[in-house]
């Protein structure tokens, strides 16, 4: 059990908040399910030609996860604009008719407020997925989806993030109308109670020795890897680098090796003969390599993952039982996840 794992180190603030996930998830599709029906009717209506996505840190990571979603499930062409572009250079990108989705935790950093702002100015349906609805972005956006994350102390974020990767999953559900990821979307809640029980203490003893690692992901999984990679920067002090699988095979992967350990997160979909393949081309290099979720393979490490579960969901799952093992792996090096050096929770960037 994951409290097993942690059961020798102080409990912190992150593995509290990562554990109350499961109920932030309930909370936020209930409250949120006729805002995301009535979005979903006006987007039917009047389909957007493309979409935007606005985010930093671990909300861009969530961003990424929405461009999946929306590229893979929607067919809409999903960019990730870079805030500077307004806020520094001065550029207003045209974005009419457009799907303009802001992410943020605190919804307050001024280089997101200054290009949602253009986006509205400019005719785009500006969307906010925020934690706090009274922020200068939940005022900028003419649409809020509210995380219901509720306070958040540890700069490492957790239930937030869970909760913007809930809350852009709830946004596609009701815009396509699908009967069975809507299905699978009340089940989630349960499916995430299940994952962070789970035992991923078999990867702690490498992860906490190491100081260099590839996060390999793909497709809706990519990131799940990106923000796996960045809590273990944030949190651990190591050096971590999210991967596609895809793109590990042009070159990066001659970095890996003994000293340099692969952690793939899978989930079952198209994606995942390509990723047993990866799994197995490591293994014949000598590579040590920790498997969390589908895929399969003569890995050192196989860690449990939630079986049966919607292929959008399970990436859910996986972020959602690697929390304690990154807060375990902290601890294990001797830092703080709560109080990272140098980082603050809110990082307002211009």
């Amino acid at each position: 059990m994951s409290e097993k794992m942690n059961s020798e180190f102080p409990v912190t603030a992150m593995l509290s908040e990562a554990r109350e996930a499961p109920q932030v998830v309930a909370r936020l599709l209930e409250s949120n399910a006729a805002l995301c029906r009535d979005l979903g009717a006006r987007l039917r209506a009047s389909p957007p030609p493309f979409a935007v996505t606005c985010a930093r840190g671990s909300s861009d990571n969530a961003a990424t996860f929405a461009k999946y979603l929306l590229e893979i499930h929607s067919g809409l062409v999903t960019a990730s604009v870079g805030p500077s572009v307004t806020s520094v250079y001065s550029a207003r990108p045209r974005m009419r008719d457009a799907l303009f989705l802001a992410v943020s935790q605190s919804g307050r950093s001024p280089d997101i407020l200054h290009l949602a702002n253009a986006g509205r100015e400019d005719g785009a349906l500006t969307v906010a997925l925020v934690n706090d609805s009274t922020s200068p972005l939940a005022s900028t956006c003419e649409v809020v989806l509210p995380l219901h994350a509720g306070p958040e102390k540890s700069v490492a974020a957790t239930k937030s993030f869970i909760a913007a990767l809930a809350a852009s999953l709830q946004l596609v559900a009701h815009w396509s109308q699908d009967q069975a990821l809507l299905k699978a979307l009340e089940t989630l809640p349960d499916v995430l109670a299940k994952a962070a029980s789970t035992d991923w203490s078999a990867a702690l003893p490498m992860l906490s020795k190491v100081d260099d690692l590839f996060v390999v992901g793909r497709g809706v999984g990519f990131a799940m890897a990106q923000e796996a990679a960045l809590k273990l920067k944030e949190t651990s002090g190591l050096h971590a680098e999210a991967m596609s699988a895809a793109e590990l095979m042009h070159g990066p992967w001659t970095l890996a090796g003994d000293h340099f350990p692969i952690l793939v997160l899978s989930q079952r979909d198209e994606t995942l003969s390509g990723v047993n393949d990866l799994v197995t081309k490591l293994n014949e290099q000598g590579v040590p390599v920790i498997v969390a979720g589908a895929a399969e393979g003569p890995a050192k490490v196989m860690l449990p993952s939630v079986e049966n579960i919607h292929p959008f969901v399970a990436p859910i799952a996986l972020i959602q039982s690697f929390y304690p093992l990154v807060n375990a792996i902290a601890q294990a090096r001797g830092r703080n996840p709560d109080a990272p050096p140098r980082l603050r929770k809110v990082t307002e960037t211009v």
